[in-house]
């Protein structure tokens, strides 16, 4: 990650002129960042033409200014997402970056009332842009290239965890929060992860190995131990790579003794690693996700019903998207 791990993308849709928190911004050149407005200055209409003609969709913060900017954001997500000026696909982006930098404080402090309160908040905002929106997933891949992979990664599978609950299964709200909770913070455990080992290019070994399959374990712990956590999200932490046929961990149960929102984020999880690049491999197509994600659950390793029933959700969803015409698809990348 280098020197970008002090530096965080911000979507220009989410910069609204003469409405932005005092925070200096930055252009990202030749690998360099480069100061476009000092904080005293404010993002004005002309800057966000000028951005327009470039076609630049991101300017950077440092991370120290991070706890500014999140703070504006958050309170202004509502606001922001009832917009009419601002397209699907902007809203989509600034959803998902926000959500992305709430979960990143989140893997920093867990145990915080204050960081689950925001937690949950930016559950009720992604199940409210998801079950409302038809292009919701388009914006999916749009910050990829511009955070760090694991918390991108985090809030792709809690958006799709939501997205697949709300579309099968009749749950009440709060239990809706927990599933997206759960799912945001399926991979905590990660953080006990060394870096060697998370960034590596080449093949783990069996040890390596080994200790990446104990953050499911080490993430349920330190979550259950901070109290702040129900058990559908435990479950969700703990058993999301647990396999229908008894050959996933940490515990290898099987069947329905899977809890169903652990079974749904597995599914959930194994599609968003396909569809990310990452330093070992390229990232597959949609379809080429599924059709591999199949061979899986014909083998056991998903409840085969199930799968099929996220199957169509994705193809459904997606088929939207490419059935698009094309002044469509340019407005909404743009």
């Amino acid at each position: 990650m280098g020197r970008d791990r002090y530096w965080r993308a911000i979507s220009i849709d989410s910069i609204t002129p003469n409405f932005f928190p005092e925070v200096a911004l930055y252009l990202k050149s030749g690998g360099n960042y480069v100061l476009y407005k000092d904080p005293e200055r404010m993002f004005t209409v002309e800057d966000r033409h000028r951005m327009e003609r470039s076609f630049t969709e991101f300017l950077y913060v440092r991370s120290g200014d991070m706890e500014v900017l999140n703070d504006f954001m958050e309170k202004n997500m509502a606001e922001m997402l009832a917009r009419d000026d601002l397209s699907s696909a902007a809203k989509g982006k600034i959803l998902y970056q926000t959500s992305v930098n709430c979960v990143i404080d989140v893997f920093e402090s867990p145990e915080a009332s204050a960081n689950f309160n925001r937690c949950r908040l930016m559950v009720q905002n992604l199940l409210q842009h998801i079950s409302t929106d038809r292009h919701a997933l388009e914006s999916f891949q749009s910050i990829v290239d511009h955070n760090f992979y694991i918390f991108v990664h985090a809030v792709q599978v809690a958006a799709l965890s939501l997205l697949v609950h709300e579309r099968l299964f009749d749950l009440a709200a709060d239990e809706m929060l927990d599933v997206g909770v759960g799912s945001l913070m399926h991979d905590y455990g990660m953080i006990f992860i060394t870096n060697d080992i998370l960034e590596k290019n080449d093949a783990l070994s069996d040890i390596e190995y080994y200790k990446v399959k104990q953050h499911t374990q080490k993430g349920y712990e330190y979550l259950k131990q901070s109290g702040n956590y129900s058990e559908i999200v435990l479950n969700i932490v703990r058993y999301h790579h647990e396999r229908f046929d008894g050959e996933g961990y940490p515990t290898g149960i099987k069947g329905d003794n899977i809890p169903r929102s652990a079974q749904v984020s597995a599914l959930c999880d194994c599609y968003s690693a396909m569809i990310m690049k990452r330093a070992y491999r390229k990232a597959v197509t949609p379809g080429a996700a599924i059709a591999a994600m199949r061979e899986k659950a014909i083998k056991g390793a998903f409840h085969l019903e199930l799968f099929e029933e996220f199957a169509n959700i994705v193809n459904e969803t997606y088929a939207i998207i490419a059935a698009l015409s094309y002044d469509e698809r340019h407005v909404l990348r743009h």
